[in-house]
């Protein structure tokens, strides 16, 4: 379509989380409603809408080079208007708004209503359960919830996203069922935490419920992330064993273990009740992978607590593990302690962290060679097939690298694969004779 159709043509660049992808699909599902049309380039474009992440630094930078950018494209006079939404906008507004004239308007993280009418369309309520997918066709997140109403300080979400707020679970169910319609396979759950998933709808954690719910709809895979470890209801971790397409497999973000960093950190959790429950959730569960994340560098961290933080990776051995350095964010309520730890000790301690984390890797991924998994393929290229078992979550885990020459396998398919090779972050293999490849 060109310019000149009275139809707009909006190029819109997503950034940040999951969370953040799912407010966009949201977005274009209500735009299309009302005519815009979305194009795959800038160049293509009348209208450029950036929907920002300002969680830390290096995501603010990305998203300021990214509307510098697109406001070089309006000087040349190929696109008309300029529009910024999201994280970013929601902390920093007042700001932009006098260094950035040229942009034509920003949004918060709750202005749907107002983003839509900018962009020359309208929000429409009967469309709200409606998204048009970035993702992969065969995968979607389903976003349990809005905000956070936890108190972490190095964490500046409540600020940018408000409280938390469950949605309904027959709302819920809906958009399952529409994005189940549209060929997603592979569901996973997130929300900043989906622990206490219902309690501020009805009085009680639902969120077993929910994924009995929506086990029963036979998705292939549901997958749970963001799991806050205080009042996490291990009642899930049951029906993972007991339900085959809900994944065994939990993303429970742990931070530290050290009892004096957790309680400037305000977790809420000890690090006796953090060995507790990881003990409770395998005992459940033996075969359960476990991803967690860590912070290093955090304020006051000693030489000793850090030690201490290495001492627990080691002898819990998390299937997957990131760690991040801590960044000293001014909407964070850790801003007001003094940050002790130097940007070089900080990337310093977590590689030493990764290091050791990829020698369990490693040791792990050796002990899948000679097996056969059942793995979901993402992409294809030539006789060569990348995807992901059940134990590894899109964009952040590990990948199944398959020879496939003689069988007919596609993206969003099944295949089952005996595994010949591994390292610490790949499994390599070979498609199976008389694999499944139909999805089911």
């Amino acid at each position: 379509m060109k310019k000149g159709n009275h139809m707009k043509r909006v190029f819109l660049l997503s950034l940040g989380c999951s969370k953040n992808t799912v407010d966009s699909e949201r977005l274009m599902a209500q735009a299309c409603g009302s005519g815009a049309v979305f194009s795959e380039n800038a160049d293509d474009s009348d209208t450029i809408l950036i929907n920002t992440c300002g969680f830390i630094g290096d995501a603010k930078e990305e998203s300021i080079a990214e509307i510098l950018a697109a406001i070089d494209r309006k000087r040349e006079g190929s696109v008309r208007s300029v529009y910024v939404m999201g994280c970013l906008s929601e902390l920093y507004r007042k700001e932009l708004q006098e260094e950035l004239p040229e942009v034509d308007g920003f949004f918060g993280t709750r202005e749907l209503p107002e983003v839509l009418a900018a962009i020359g369309s309208s929000y429409r309520e009967e469309l709200f359960d409606r998204r048009e997918l970035l993702t992969p066709p065969h995968h979607a997140w389903l976003k349990i919830a809005e905000g956070c109403s936890r108190r972490c300080s190095f964490c500046s979400i409540p600020k940018i996203r408000g409280p938390y707020r469950s949605q309904p679970t027959d709302q819920l169910l809906r958009e399952a069922a529409l994005l189940k319609k549209k060929g997603v396979h592979e569901l996973n759950l997130i929300a900043q935490d989906i622990s206490v998933y219902g309690l501020d709808l009805g009085g009680r954690q639902l969120l077993n419920d929910l994924v009995l719910q929506l086990s029963d709809m036979e998705f292939d895979w549901i997958r749970l992330l963001y799991a806050y470890p205080v009042s996490f209801p291990v009642d899930v971790v049951r029906t993972m064993r007991e339900r085959e397409n809900v994944c065994s497999y939990l993303d429970l973000p742990l931070q530290h273990i050290n009892d004096r960093i957790l309680l400037s950190m305000n977790r809420g959790i000890s690090r006796q009740e953090t060995i507790r429950l990881i003990d409770t959730i395998r005992n459940i569960h033996p075969d359960i992978r476990l991803r967690t994340t860590m912070i290093a560098g955090y304020p006051g961290e000693t030489g000793e607590e850090f030690e201490e933080l290495m001492h627990f990776v080691q002898e819990t051995r998390f299937d997957r593990l990131g760690c991040f350095p801590y960044r000293h964010e001014e909407h964070a309520p850790s801003f007001i302690l003094e940050d002790t730890v130097t940007e070089d000790e900080k990337q310093r301690r977590v590689a030493r962290i990764m290091e050791l984390q990829e020698e369990i890797s490693a040791e792990k991924n050796r002990e899948c060679e000679g097996t056969t998994v059942k793995v979901l393929i993402d992409q294809v290229e030539e006789s060569t097939a990348f995807g992901r078992t059940e134990f590894d979550a899109p964009e952040v885990d590990n990948e199944v690298i398959l020879n496939c020459p003689t069988h007919d396998v596609a993206p969003g398919s099944f295949c089952l694969a005996r595994i010949d090779d591994s390292t610490a972050y790949e499994l390599f293999g070979t498609v199976s004779a008389g694999s499944d490849r139909s999805g089911a």
